[in-house]
């Protein structure tokens, strides 16, 4: 034996050599990490902005919420309580307007679904809401009504 070769399947030699390379998975394994990074990326430019409440003013007969964009809402009268569930984030709050003569309490909490604007008074309340855009910003008029 002369050598190390590979001749005739012989026991006397050498295993065959791997023709595979040693780098291939970790070629694969930098692709695959590359690309979810990529993919991460992507999604994060893409994905919407939060919807967020800004702001909360008491104004005559009502309230006026301020939100960076228009986001869903739900609201409804039940047993002389206005609720108003918004599909934003933002921070809790409370506080007192006056309807006529009266005291009304509003408070906002924070929900599963989002934020959610009670208001409650001695008497029952009826309620009107709409929503529009003003300067790059979304409004939210509550008003209360007889």
């Amino acid at each position: 034996m002369h050598g190390s070769e590979h001749k005739d399947d012989a026991h006397s030699t050498p295993d065959e050599p791997d023709p595979r390379s040693k780098s291939w998975p970790r070629v694969l394994f930098s692709l695959a990490l590359f690309g979810m990074l990529v993919g991460l990326m992507i999604g994060r430019l893409t994905a919407p902005e939060p919807r967020v409440l800004e702001q909360v003013e008491v104004v005559t007969g009502g309230l006026d919420l301020w939100f960076n964009e228009e986001p869903r809402l739900h609201g409804e009268t039940v047993d002389g309580t206005v609720a108003l569930l918004f599909d934003a984030e933002g921070k809790a709050g409370k506080g007192q307007l006056s309807f006529g003569d009266k005291p009304v309490s509003w408070r906002l909490r924070k929900t599963d679904q989002g934020l959610l604007l009670s208001l409650v008074a001695a008497r029952p309340l009826q309620a009107r809401w709409a929503g529009e855009s003003v300067e790059d910003r979304w409004r939210v008029q509550v008003r209360l009504h007889e």
